[in-house]
């Protein structure tokens, strides 16, 4: 059971973790560049929120949108 959490341990920092080691050390040089992930999240994210919120004005311009607060039969 000791080898499989060695075995476990041995990924994540060895393996899994190499690109994150790049990124640590990248730091030091250029912390726009080392950040590049969470600025790729990040414009994801906007776009996502403006798509979002684009959609909401047109289902509120064709009166789609159900306001309604007795939307289940058990809130009545």
């Amino acid at each position: 059971m000791k080898a499989f959490f060695e075995g476990l341990g041995y990924l994540f920092t060895d393996i899994l973790f190499l690109p994150m080691n790049f990124f640590r050390a990248l730091e030091l040089e250029n912390w726009w560049i080392a950040n590049i992930i969470t600025w790729i999240f990040i414009i994801i994210c906007c776009a996502a929120t403006w798509y979002w919120l684009k959609q909401l004005t047109i289902f509120k311009q064709n009166n789609d949108d159900d306001q309604d607060t007795t939307a289940h039969s058990f809130l009545s």
